[in-house]
């Protein structure tokens, strides 16, 4: 392709600028540096006080006190001045004598240090020379004495005047852009970087292949969109996403974040965005960054308030910045949010962020490209099963697997090996879905066997669903903030829809843990509260949301609280609906929940053997994996495998 880069026509702003490489050299190089004028009193005292001695060295010649007093005898000296530490005068020059300096008059001046010679005064009267006495100067140090005074008066008032200047420069620069400037040399960031959005990715070369060979588009008519809005929940690679599209296109990319335009002052957040779009067309074509764009770009009238108004103000100016009367040559604006709900119809309409481009979280090939991407600089073993790892992390964005492969690196380094294994990796995986293992939390020996036989409870009535995801691992070591004992399940592969029967299995699983207290010790626990929160909002979602419900029937009674965000059985809904239907929901979400129960109940009872003989085999080895649990269970079926597709 032609990677040649437009240039705004004749009059544009812009064209009569010097071109966009030589300016990018030149940001961030110190300017002429100024002769700070208060040292200059300093200087002129040095010049004159090094001229001073030289004038005097040039002058007169400097003797030795026994050649003076040889002068003195033979008549020679004409006159002399008499100080405290120098004896200074002329003489007059005998014929053939050399000793002094040709002077007009055959007289030369000389000087000579004074040494204690009680006998001076005498002789000069003995050979009638006019002499006098010069007092001691104190000129450099009087001068010195005052000097240093004005010097440091100058160098607070300097201090003051550039302080002041700096403060008005400040107070002049609030509506200065706070973008980041990063040159087309320093993008090194490109698609092969980014992994897990191939759909966005052939979204955005459109723009890549713009930006490359705009005569292509313009010839046929086309114009590629003003705005781009990159919608997805947080660390699905939105700015990375971004940053690739300017290093792949090779241009200037302008990165800032939304909150910078939102100022307390009236009018910055507006001076801000003009400021931008000004810097953007300089340098042009280059492409405008906003990340979170929902901190600017909030529906207008929804709030009151000095605040909002400014808000609505900067959201205003940069509609008109986005698409006004002047056209944007050759800039490119993205933008990131992962509430587009509560962005303001405006901006966006066609003519502005008229294209939105989605990321979701990854899917199982999307996995293994993400972890393969983040493993290319790091040593692992040949025995390392990607694919095992992408599926025991359903749902993880590709800013979850970077920290999955950091935190086994660093497992790797703790315990001095010098590759990573597979084991450190599903270590990982477990540290960022439970937490940390707290090994300090001691439990006592009748809590550890409730939590075993709690973990158990999970993992049997999992094990006997044929609707419910497999079991990965049980465990009763403690971790994170308040779990002592964990049960993970991991689908086979991604899943996008569940039916009846897949929601109840999960609901029965959550329960088997407090059922399974409930068959042994005859009571129950505080350790299934997160189970029946769960529990509680999948039954409330069959009933309210997917309509799997008798008593509202198809009503849609309930509201998702993001609906651009992760969709999971348990997330957490508005209602939508009367007291009353609200009333007869909540009553067959306890039918549901009750149900469950009893069913999970029954499902221990029958195969209550398998339960005390697990419970205790996890009691002594703390940890069981899959194919322990098969074993243990004397179950043939083996762990499914995903299919994937490289």
């Amino acid at each position: 392709m032609n990677d040649q880069t437009t240039m705004p026509p004749e009059g544009a702003p812009g064209r009569n600028q010097p071109d966009p490489p030589d300016r990018l050299q030149n940001i961030g190089k110190p300017g002429p540096r100024r002769f700070p004028l208060p040292y200059l009193p300093l200087l002129i005292l040095i010049v004159f006080w090094i001229f001073q001695g030289f004038f005097t060295r040039m002058t007169s010649l400097t003797i030795p006190y026994s050649q003076f007093k040889n002068l003195l005898a033979d008549g020679s000296v004409l006159e002399c001045q008499i100080s405290p530490d120098a004896i200074s005068g002329k003489a007059k020059t005998k014929p053939g004598d050399t000793s002094g300096p040709p002077a007009p008059g055959g007289n030369y001046g000389f000087r000579t240090f004074r040494v204690e010679d009680p006998e001076l005064v005498p002789a000069l009267q003995k050979a009638h020379v006019p002499f006098s006495a010069i007092p001691a100067t104190n000129f450099i140090p009087s001068l010195l004495i005052w000097l240093f005074p004005l010097i440091l008066l100058g160098l607070f008032w300097s201090f003051l005047v550039r302080r002041v200047g700096n403060l008005g420069q400040s107070m002049m620069s609030f509506g200065s852009s706070k973008a980041k400037l990063v040159a087309e040399q320093d993008s090194d960031v490109t698609f092969d970087d980014v992994a897990g959005c191939d759909e966005a990715k052939a979204e955005l070369e459109e723009v890549v292949n713009f930006l490359k060979n705009p005569d292509h588009y313009k010839a046929l008519g086309a114009k590629i969109p003003k705005g781009i809005l990159l919608v997805g929940p947080p660390g699905t690679g939105k700015t990375l996403l971004a940053r690739a599209v300017a290093g792949q296109a090779k241009v200037p990319f302008f990165l800032i974040s939304g909150s910078d335009f939102v100022e307390m002052f009236v009018g910055v957040g507006a001076a801000r965005v003009r400021d931008l779009f000004e810097k953007a067309k300089e340098q042009a074509p280059c492409i405008v960054f906003i990340d979170e764009l929902d901190a600017v770009g909030r529906q207008r009238g929804v709030h009151m308030g000095m605040v909002n108004d400014e808000r609505e103000q900067t959201l205003n100016q940069l509609l008109v910045g986005m698409d006004g009367f002047e056209a944007n040559l050759g800039v490119i604006v993205l933008a990131a949010t992962n509430r587009p709900e509560i962005l303001d119809r405006a901006l966006l309409r066609p003519g502005r962020f008229d294209r939105q481009v989605v990321l979701d979280a990854p899917d199982l090939p999307g996995r293994v490209a993400i972890l393969q991407l983040h493993i290319r600089d790091k040593p692992l073993e040949k025995e390392v099963d990607l694919k095992r790892i992408a599926q025991q992390t359903p749902g993880f964005s590709g800013a979850d697997l970077a920290n999955v492969v950091n935190e086994a690196a660093l497992l790797a380094a703790r315990r001095e090996a010098r590759w990573i294994s597979q084991s450190d990796l599903e270590a990982a995986v477990e540290k960022v879905v439970a937490g940390p293992e707290r090994k300090s939390r001691r439990l006592g020996a009748e809590e550890k066997r409730k939590v075993a036989f709690h973990e158990t409870g999970h993992a049997l009535v999992a094990m006997f669903s044929s609707h419910a995801d497999p079991v990965h691992k049980i465990s009763i070591i403690p971790r994170g903030h308040a779990a002592l004992g964990y049960t993970m399940q991991l689908p086979a592969e991604d899943q996008h829809l569940l039916d009846r029967a897949a929601l109840l299995d999960r609901i029965k699983g959550l329960l088997g843990g407090r059922a399974a207290e409930d068959l042994v010790f005859g009571e129950v626990s505080t350790g299934a509260e997160n189970d029946l929160q769960h529990a509680t909002a999948i039954a409330r979602q069959m009933v309210a949301m997917f309509g799997m419900g008798q008593s509202v029937g198809l009503m849609h009674c309930g509201q998702r609280s993001n609906p651009f965000g992760p969709t999971t059985p348990d997330e957490i809904m508005r209602r939508d609906c009367s007291e009353q239907t609200a009333r007869e929901i909540e009553q067959e979400v306890r039918q549901i929940l009750d149900n469950a129960y009893a069913e999970a109940k029954t499902l221990l009872e029958e195969h209550r053997s398998q339960l005390d003989h697990v419970a205790s085999v996890l009691l002594e080895k703390e940890t069981l994996d899959a194919n322990s649990l098969r074993d243990l269970l004397a179950v043939k079926t083996e762990f499914p495998e995903p299919a994937i597709g490289l």
